[in-house]
């Protein structure tokens, strides 16, 4: 079997990709199991970031653009279960998010509500880069798209007319 090798860029590091016809080296990313992110070996052990981990990324970045109110559940037995999770108080970080991983890349696809008054396509937009960079920096992984589902407008009080009585 012939070996495969990735060539580094000026973008962004990268390492060798394993074969099976050769051991892997420190900073090799290996086979991942179903539910694993990325297992990189650096030659001291091995690192498994799980896709659960990706989604509370991408969840906290999400809510670190200013337009975002919250995420929403997708569909309505998510919404079900959203609601009951609240209830329990369990942690609703990945709560509206729903990530496919692989060993180099992932896809995310987002349901959202926006602040009313924003414009949806630049906070969207912002949304997308912070999700971007924020995976990429503490998984190494390269996302290929961001699909975002506005869901709902949020209302704050002061927007709202006041009502004659």
């Amino acid at each position: 079997m012939s070996e495969t090798r990735m060539e580094p860029d000026a973008k962004r590091s990268s390492t060798a990709i394993p074969t099976t016809s050769r051991p892997t080296t420190a900073g090799d990313v290996v086979d991942t199991q179903p539910g694993d992110a990325v297992q990189l070996d650096s030659g001291h052990g091995k690192t498994v970031i799980s896709d659960s981990v990706v989604s509370k990324i991408v969840g906290a970045a999400a809510r670190e653009i200013e337009g975002v109110h919250d995420l929403v559940p997708m569909g309505a037995g998510a919404t079900i279960a959203g609601f009951a999770g609240r209830l329990a108080r369990t942690d609703q970080r990945s709560t509206g998010v729903s990530v496919e991983v692989g060993q180099r890349e992932a896809a995310v696809d987002l349901n959202m509500t926006v602040d009313y008054g924003v414009s949806i396509p630049q906070v969207a937009e912002a949304v997308r880069q912070n999700i971007v960079e924020r995976v990429r920096g503490m998984t190494g992984l390269i996302v290929k798209e961001v699909n975002i589902n506005a869901a709902d407008l949020y209302f704050s009080q002061e927007s709202e007319a006041p009502r004659v009585q």
